[in-house]
């Protein structure tokens, strides 16, 4: 069953400080009407009496429909990226987002800040794998994700999923989306003044549905279709969708209901493999450091002891036992010299008693 949205208002509870403003980084193919639906958004929260903080990250960007707070094309000439580094556009956007992202820690310290900020509205390049799939991409959403909620709004041109197969295509990248950044998702299906959502819904809801849909559209790319809304089935149970029109506005309840439901999701289960990922990382450094300093005394030729006190007090026993047994190096030459003894006739009779010893020492 898919997951409804309520029409609670924007809400982020947190009772031991202020809350946190909730960052909403809006992704979407390019078409998809992720500018508008931006826009939209901002004006509801104003509306609202909501302080919203907006960031655009889309250097080749014309001009946007929204004050923007902060502006890459403000801090990156996407046009003299392009010329000095010889690029085409796609490489343009990217070589930005990186200059971009290199002095991101400053965005964070404006951000910290603000203190009446409700909502922070993340705007990004039109095209969606240069953002998602980037290296730069991956360190603004990690770094927003870290010290602020965040919730992925995924909008969907609903017009254009009346196809099935542009509809899975779009699945499939919003179920690719969640999985990579593991943060809550909102599938955002724009348009809805043009067409209604419900087929898409009943799609998801319904596999029959959705395959009577495909065998309209006879090709290839259907058959695989056909296979994949079978693994996608498990993502449709928990997925958040909302129909949303950026020209009418009509949805925008819903959708902060559905940014709500979220936030909780992130507190309950992204804050936690937060914490997970900082232990696993503060233990491999402790590793690498403990290891660092066993190869510094080993070149200083110190004696390097691991392990609990149990351990290392059996290793101390043991190495105290071996001190004490029969050696050619502690054995007096002369007496038996004296005695018209041989040295090198000599029998010892410890050996067995020394070599048992000795094992016992080399498994401790």
């Amino acid at each position: 069953m898919l997951a409804s949205a309520s029409n609670e208002q924007p809400t982020v509870s947190d009772s031991s400080e202020k809350p946190k403003p909730v960052v909403i980084l809006t992704l979407g193919m390019a078409g998809s009407g992720k500018t508008c639906f931006m826009q939209r958004i901002n004006a509801y929260l104003h509306a609202k009496e909501k302080q919203p903080y907006v960031i655009n990250l889309d250097p080749a960007v014309f001009e946007v429909p929204y004050p923007a707070n902060i502006d890459i094309r403000d801090s990156v000439k996407y046009k003299e990226v392009m010329k000095q580094y010889q690029l085409g556009p796609n490489g343009g956007i990217i070589t930005a987002l990186n200059l971009f992202a290199t002095k991101f820690d400053q965005i964070l310290s404006i951000l910290e800040k603000k203190e009446d900020l409700d909502f922070v509205l993340v705007d990004t390049p039109g095209q969606i794998e240069v953002f998602t799939w980037s290296a730069s991409g991956t360190i603004i959403s990690e770094s927003l994700a870290r010290s602020y909620p965040t919730v992925i709004a995924y909008v969907m041109d609903t017009v254009r999923c009346t196809n099935p197969v542009t509809f899975m295509s779009n699945m499939m990248y919003a179920c690719s989306i969640m999985y990579k950044t593991r943060l809550p998702l909102i599938v955002v299906m724009n348009k809805t003044d043009v067409v209604d959502n419900q087929f898409a819904v009943d799609w998801m809801a319904d596999f029959e549905t959705f395959q009577e849909a495909l065998d309209a559209h006879p090709s290839y790319s259907s058959n695989l279709s056909r296979s994949m809304s079978l693994v996608l089935d498990e993502f449709y149970q928990d997925l958040r969708t909302v129909g949303v029109s950026a020209v009418t506005g009509s949805g925008c309840t819903s959708f902060f209901g559905a940014v709500s439901t979220a936030v909780r999701e992130y507190y309950s289960e992204y804050v936690p493999y937060l914490e997970e990922l900082r232990a696993a990382i503060a233990e491999r450094r402790q590793g690498e450091m403990e290891e660092q300093l066993k190869r510094l005394k080993v070149d200083r030729g110190e004696e390097v002891k691991f392990g609990t006190g149990q351990e290392e007090e059996e290793e101390e026993v043991s190495a105290a036992t071996l001190h004490q047994l029969p050696s050619l190096s502690n054995y007096n030459d002369e007496e038996h010299v004296e005695s018209g003894d041989d040295p090198e006739e000599v029998q010892y009779e410890d050996t067995t008693m020394a070599e048992a010893s000795f094992d016992r020492f080399c498994k401790s």
